[in-house]
């Protein structure tokens, strides 16, 4: 039998706790103080990935909407922060490492998105330090700690990796109750005011479900999100499943953790699917 590659957790123990106590404390401690969550059913989701201390209050409001629903695959997509390179990267098979214990990959969906998607390739060395995918983990050991997963890298965010990505993951996922996470901080380090400016375009976007918009958005001005192109990637897989409607879930900055308004990171918890104008959640 072959041995399962296991991908080591990059940033366990600086980023995030890497005890599991620890970490599994303020992962709860996080999504028990998130409040006035809507009604409905979820295919997508945005979270942010910065240090679990600043965009972990953020990330809670999109991982507790999801909490203990039913899921086949969570399909994480993420940008690169340490390598440049064309297409998207998949780690196709094992597991990554958690403090609260392994997510294993789907390699049956993962095969599939690679049959699909001609701009996918087999890389475990992009994945290996990046942050993006590894800072959603946590949350989603918690929350759906059952549901396997498949880390795709997208590399340079052209429009046509985009467009092709989206097409090939509405392929790979049919039939599939498939939650997709769009890993994406928004503006970094301008004065909070202006980053509130900056990020409102990105929001009113998402809120419009307006995935073109956000494309050409970020084709003009990059600096809006990190991880634009997964995000667009996101809706427009979304919309292809049968979501309707955009929410924005939560949105803040690092200075309202740090106490430095002067240079922030923005963050983003948003959610795509079919809401209803109902009552909130429980979670409210």
């Amino acid at each position: 039998m072959t041995a399962q590659v296991v991908r080591r957790a990059a940033v366990a123990g600086s980023w995030y706790p890497g005890e599991a106590q620890a970490l599994a404390d303020e992962v709860d401690r996080y999504l028990e103080a998130v409040e006035g969550l809507p009604r409905g059913e979820v295919v997508a989701l945005v979270a942010p990935h910065a240090g679990l201390v600043y965009s972990g209050p953020v990330a809670a409001y999109a991982y507790r909407l999801v909490a203990d629903r039913r899921f086949d695959v969570a399909v994480l997509v993420g940008p690169s922060h340490r390598v440049g390179f064309s297409g998207v990267a998949i780690d196709p098979t094992g597991s990554w490492e958690t403090p609260l214990g392994p997510a294993a990959i789907d390699g049956d969906v993962a095969a599939r998105i690679l049959a699909h998607g001609a701009m996918v390739r087999e890389s475990r060395s992009i994945h290996a330090h990046e942050h993006s995918l590894e800072m959603q983990l946590p949350f989603l050991r918690r929350v759906l700690p059952g549901v396997p997963i498949v880390p795709l890298v997208m590399g340079y965010q052209t429009r046509s990796t985009v467009e092709g990505l989206a097409l090939a993951l509405a392929a790979a996922l049919e039939g599939k109750r498939a939650l997709i996470v769009a890993s994406s901080d928004l503006s970094h380090y301008h004065p909070a005011g202006a980053a509130a400016e900056l990020d409102s375009r990105v929001t009113g976007l998402v809120e419009l479900f307006d995935a073109d918009g956000l494309m050409a958005l970020i084709e003009r001005f990059p600096e809006h999100a990190c991880g634009g192109g997964p995000i667009v990637a996101a809706m427009k897989t979304a919309r292809e499943l049968g979501a309707r409607d955009g929410k924005v879930l939560k949105y803040a900055d690092s200075g309202d953790v740090s106490g430095d308004k002067s240079a922030v990171v923005g963050y983003l918890a948003a959610a795509f699917g079919s809401f209803g104008s109902g009552p909130a959640s429980p979670a409210s």
